[in-house]
């Protein structure tokens, strides 16, 4: 489950700035980027849950959950195994489409945290 507390507090940036030896540039492209590829794995998380593919649902959500962890949002990147482990074992799978839209919804809020993150970062060129 995502922590709707977390969704008005400042990212936690701690673990980009410590993976990126403190490079605003770099961190500042890493959130770029999370902001491109993420639509495209949402899709393909759609797509696999739509046709019910178990392993793909799975594989997918094994794919997004690290990035969650890069911007500090353990509270998705748990949600995301959740759904990883419950496709997988095919355990409460009538669940799953349930926690999507959670994770859709909470994509919104997280684009709206990683723009505000940018704009912190780039007064600190």
């Amino acid at each position: 489950m995502i922590d709707k507390e977390k969704n008005t507090e400042p990212l936690d940036l701690s673990y980009l700035r410590d993976m990126s030896g403190n490079s605003i540039e770099f961190m500042i492209e890493m959130i770029d980027m999370f902001k491109q590829q993420t639509p495209i794995y949402i899709n393909d998380l759609a797509q696999a849950l739509e046709e019910k593919n178990w392993a793909k649902v799975s594989s997918c959500a094994h794919k997004i959950k690290p990035t969650f962890a890069y911007v500090g949002r353990e509270d998705a990147k748990n949600h995301m195994q959740l759904m990883e482990l419950n496709a997988r074992d095919q355990k409460d799978v009538e669940m799953l489409p349930a926690a999507f839209e959670e994770l859709n919804s909470f994509i919104m809020i997280l684009n709206e945290q990683l723009d505000t993150a940018k704009t912190e970062l780039e007064k600190q060129l």
